[in-house]
C-alpha cells in the first residue's frame, strides 16, 4: 500500500509516518522501482501502536522501549510493566502541578473583582510584582 493508504488506515498525516520512520520507530518502507513507498500490514500495526502510546502521552524513548519488548518475544513483560508504573508516576507528578497550578490561577483570579480600567486590574498588579519562578530543568519535562 502506499503511504496515503496507510495514513488513512493509521488516522495521521503522510508527515507523521516519515517522521517515525526518520526517528527509528516505524521501520523504513520498501520502494517501487519508481521510488514510491510501499507498506504492509505490519506497518499498520506498528504505527497504530505508535499513535496509541502517543496518544497516552509516551515520550519517543518510552514507545521505543515498549517497540523493543514487543520485538523480542522470549522476555518476560516486566519491563513492560515497569515502564508503564514509571509513566502512571509521570502522570501523577504532572496532575499535581497541573493542580498547583490551577489553585495559583485562581488565587490570581481573585485579585480582580469586576469591570475596571485595566490600569487598576490586580490580577495585572499581581503578574508584576510577584517574584519569578526558578526555570525548571528540560530534563524533568523529556522523560
Amino acid at each position: 500500500m502506499k503511504i496515503g493508504e496507510l495514513a488513512r488506515l493509521a488516522n495521521c498525516t503522510a508527515d507523521t509516518i516519515r517522521f517515525y520512520e526518520k526517528e527509528g520507530l516505524l521501520p523504513e518502507a520498501d520502494r517501487t522501482e519508481a521510488n514510491y513507498r510501499t507498506y504492509n500490514e505490519g506497518h499498520v500495526d506498528r504505527l497504530r501502536f505508535i499513535r496509541n502510546c502517543r496518544a497516552l502521552d509516551m515520550t519517543h524513548n518510552e514507545v521505543r522501549s515498549l517497540l523493543e519488548a514487543a520485538d523480542n518475544s522470549g522476555i518476560g513483560c516486566g519491563a513492560v510493566d515497569a515502564l508503564i508504573d514509571e509513566h502512571i508516576d509521570h502522570v501523577n507528578r504532572r496532575i499535581d502541578e497541573l493542580l498547583q497550578l490551577r489553585a495559583q490561577l485562581t488565587k490570581l483570579r481573585e485579585r480582580c473583582g469586576g469591570a475596571r480600567p485595566v490600569e487598576d486590574c490586580g490580577i495585572i498588579h499581581e503578574l508584576t510584582s510577584m517574584e519569578t519562578a526558578q526555570p525548571k530543568s528540560k530534563a524533568s519535562h523529556l522523560g
